[in-house]
């Protein structure tokens, strides 16, 4: 009997091992089918607005501050470029003035060189047109201006229109000189009148001769009485202009500074310099016009210390009349 009941209990063992393995291998077997990805967690953070928002203005305040600085810099560029450009047209127009002062001097050199074996003096002496015209006139036993020889058929003024001259009795004397001048030439071919500026008295005649007429000389003369246009007290202006406007080789020229003095500022070297370059010699030692100078004394009745400026134009004048061809008359009295 006890035999019987082992049997019993083993066959109760073994099948219940046979179900659990069964029912374990298929639950393995329905975990194998079921499972296709491994598990996801998903993480909740919660947001508010007012946090979002914050974020927002942070990097909003970031980029406008990136942009302030970028601006700056671009602003920085665009001037520095400006200032470049400007600096290239400068220099752009410097070389056009270097190139058209080159071309000139180039071209003033040919001129030069092909009209230099043409030029000839138009010599200071009596033609035979000029003793026709005062054929019918009746001129001075000397034909001369306080020395000066009288034989141009134009003449120029070139007046000095400082305050030591007009504002003296020196401008009356002056008047009293170029109408004694004029009664010398009864007739001539032109006149022009110009201060030591180069400033011409009547602008309807600028770079004209004014015709030769009786009326025009009192014109001249009247004029005269009230011209002050401003003056260095420097002659170099106005006989260089007169010279550069009114020469040709086929007109015989005069011109008379009339003046008081030569300020000390100036160069008398320099002076006689720039007019041997305008007013150049021929093959023969003439030049191109004929210039005479007349000297009057107004500074000599005023302090001693400004009486070296009377003595400077006298050596100016005298050494520019020698080299010119004309001659030099210091007056002793303004009266």
């Amino acid at each position: 009997m006890r035999r019987k009941k082992d049997r019993e209990t083993d066959s109760f063992t073994v099948s219940f091992l046979d179900v659990a393995s069964c029912g374990f291998g298929a639950m393995i077997i329905l975990l194998m089918i079921t499972k296709t990805s491994a598990p996801i967690t998903i993480d909740f953070t919660e947001v508010t607005p007012e946090t979002t928002v914050s974020e927002l203005q942070e990097q909003l305040f970031a980029i406008r501050g990136e942009s302030t600085i970028l601006n700056r810099e671009l602003n920085a560029k665009r001037e520095q470029l400006s200032s470049l450009q400007e600096r290239v047209a400068r220099l752009r127009r410097d070389l056009n003035d270097v190139r058209g002062q080159y071309n000139a001097s180039r071209q003033m050199a040919e001129d030069t060189t092909n009209e230099l074996g043409e030029l000839r003096l138009a010599r200071q002496s009596m033609t035979a047109e000029m003793q026709r015209l005062l054929a019918n006139t009746v001129a001075p036993e000397n034909n001369a201006v306080g020395g000066i020889p009288v034989d141009s058929e134009y003449i120029i003024f070139v007046i000095d229109t400082s305050g030591s001259m007009y504002n003296n009795p020196s401008w009356n004397k002056m008047l009293q000189v170029i109408d004694d001048t004029l009664d010398v030439y009864p007739e001539v071919k032109g006149i022009q009148v110009m201060n030591d500026m180069g400033d011409y008295m009547f602008d309807s005649y600028r770079g004209d001769w004014i015709a030769d007429t009786p009326s025009l000389r009192n014109r001249i003369l009247s004029t005269l009485r009230t011209w002050n246009p401003y003056s260095n007290s420097s002659p170099v202006e106005g006989v260089t202009r007169a010279i550069n406007t009114f020469y040709s080789p086929d007109k015989k020229i005069s011109i008379y500074v009339l003046g008081d003095d030569f300020q000390p500022g100036g160069s008398i070297q320099n002076v006689l310099q720039t007019i041997d370059r305008i007013n150049v010699e021929d093959e023969n030692g003439n030049r191109l016009v004929r210039i005479h100078g007349i000297g009057f004394p107004t500074i000599f009745a005023g302090p001693q210390r400004f009486q070296q400026s009377v003595y400077r134009y006298a050596t100016l004048m005298r050494e520019m009349t020698q080299r010119n061809g004309g001659t030099f008359v210091g007056l002793n009295d303004y009266r």
